[in-house]
């Protein structure tokens, strides 16, 4: 491969104290969300040197109420000689609480540094950090510079081309701009431009995309440089010996006969019919274990949404959060969060497993066999069970606010074809307790290790068959 000289970083968008503003408008929406980017320091940050940015993505108005409710921190640490993140921190919220994660980004060095195609800026970024190393590039006319960006569950490939000058009027000024194009794979951005200042900051001014539903633009509101507070020089107080605070414990380990560990993510694409063009994805993660909702607990959650042309035909965007008991994996409470074309549906269920019963936040009540699970537990208790051909095991799980019993028939091995692999796999065969038990084919295919990872899903809908492949199988080990 050709020897590739990274770019050196200009130092102008890294101004201690900058902090920008921008106001996004989204199709008919004038006032859809507000952004805020800073650079917040420069000092010692987990034993190294380090710029600490901060972003702030908050909707707003009938937005926030009725299509996205996003309120999240982000904090990212870099390296100043590359602009290379390798602590992500990410607070999520909503109506009920917040979420917090942490991301190690651990980049290659040598020749690994520099993937196939990659000119100029080795390495993987956040959201976040991208946003200032795009802006540190010279950004020469015809210039044409590539990224890996780390985001939203995936990984994506990024080229930005300077395509010209243009005069920019926003309600801050007139801005002589460098005109960018911004090309994403597997991004429902399309038409992404992005107009940064014509000086050595270059602010992104104006950034322009189209989504399916309409145009997206993120404009420049406010643009200010916060001076760090200033030391006062005190006398150094009498040292008083005091006892140190107690640490506080560490959250106590999953079981090791657990399949899973903490952290772990599965990402699947979702095909329908014969056709290999994935038309959705969905996303396992098994997201902490600490004290939730007054108890010890273990949260796990799944996204699913229609990617691509299906999102033009059809817009599904599902999000379940099951806080589960660690040992048993029964849940004791569940939050959806469903958007399936028209249908809306926002519930959160509170189980009583000793009880056998289910209270929902709009005051309804329901009689549940004692160890039900819901869609999410289901996932990741199918796991734990040793699947012996022959050997039939029972569970039961909350579908559409009912309890049904659910059948798990293991099949005899076989291998399929995942991605550009073969692998060995362990069949599941689901039924279910209804008149008709598989009127929807339900079967799963396991991977015959330790691990019994979910490899495939299908099942038939109105749309047709459908499957669920397992994108990239995890290297990290179990």
């Amino acid at each position: 491969m050709e020897a590739v000289t990274p770019l050196s970083l200009a130092q102008a968008p890294y101004r201690v104290g900058e902090r920008l503003t921008y106001n996004v408008s989204f199709s008919n929406f004038p006032s859809a969300a507000h952004v805020e980017v800073e650079v917040a320091s420069h000092g010692n940050h987990f034993g190294r040197d380090a710029i600490q940015l901060r972003a702030h993505v908050e909707t707003t108005g009938v937005v926030n109420v009725a299509l996205f409710a996003i309120n999240n921190d982000y904090v990212t640490y870099i390296d100043p000689e590359t602009g290379l993140p390798f602590r992500v921190e990410e607070t999520t919220r909503d109506a009920i609480r917040s979420a917090d994660a942490v991301q190690d980004f651990a980049q290659p060095a040598g020749n690994e540094a520099i993937p196939p195609k990659q000119k100029g800026s080795p390495g993987t970024f956040d959201f976040v950090s991208i946003f200032y190393r795009a802006r540190a590039l010279p950004l020469n006319d015809g210039g044409v510079y590539n990224f890996s960006v780390r985001g939203e569950g995936g990984e994506y490939q990024a080229e930005m081309k300077v395509t010209g000058r243009e005069t920019i009027r926003t309600n801050v000024g007139s801005f002589p701009t460098i005109v960018t194009q911004i090309k994403v794979s597997n991004s429902p951005l399309r038409s992404l431009r992005a107009y940064f200042s014509d000086d050595p900051g270059h602010v992104p001014v104006l950034m322009v995309a189209r989504l399916s539903a309409g145009e997206l633009r993120a404009e420049l509101a406010g643009s200010e440089l916060i001076k760090p507070p200033t030391e006062t020089v005190t006398p150094t107080p009498a040292i008083v010996a005091a006892p140190l605070p107690a640490t506080p414990p560490a959250p106590p380990p999953l079981s090791s006969s657990f399949p899973f560990k903490l952290g772990e993510e599965l990402n699947y694409q979702v095909f329908i019919g014969g056709s290999n063009t994935p038309l959705g994805m969905a996303s396992f993660q098994v997201r902490g274990r600490q004290r939730y909702f007054e108890r010890d607990g273990l949260f796990l959650t799944v996204t699913a949404q229609t990617t691509n042309a299906a999102a033009r035909i059809f817009v599904a965007r599902d999000q379940i959060d099951s806080y589960v008991d660690p040992k048993s994996l029964l849940p004791y409470r569940t939050s959806m969060n469903l958007v399936e074309g028209q249908r809306r549906l926002n519930q959160i269920l509170t189980m009583n497993q000793d009880a056998g019963t289910v209270t929902s936040d709009k005051g309804g009540r329901i009689e549940i066999p004692v160890g039900t699970h819901d869609y999410v537990s289901f996932f990741y208790v199918l796991r734990t069970i040793t699947p012996l051909a022959g050997k039939k095991s029972v569970v039961s799980m909350l579908i559409e606010n009912k309890s049904k019993t659910i059948f798990i028939d293991p099949l005899p091995r076989e291998s399929i074809q995942l991605g550009p692999r073969r692998v060995q796999a362990i069949p599941l065969k689901l039924t279910t307790d209804d008149p008709e038990p598989d009127k929807y084919q339900f079967r799963m295919w396991l991977s015959d290790d330790l691990q019994r990872l979910p490899l495939r899903l299908t099942c038939i809908t109105r749309l047709g068959p459908l499957r669920a492949d397992l994108a990239i199988l995890p290297t990290t080990p179990q």
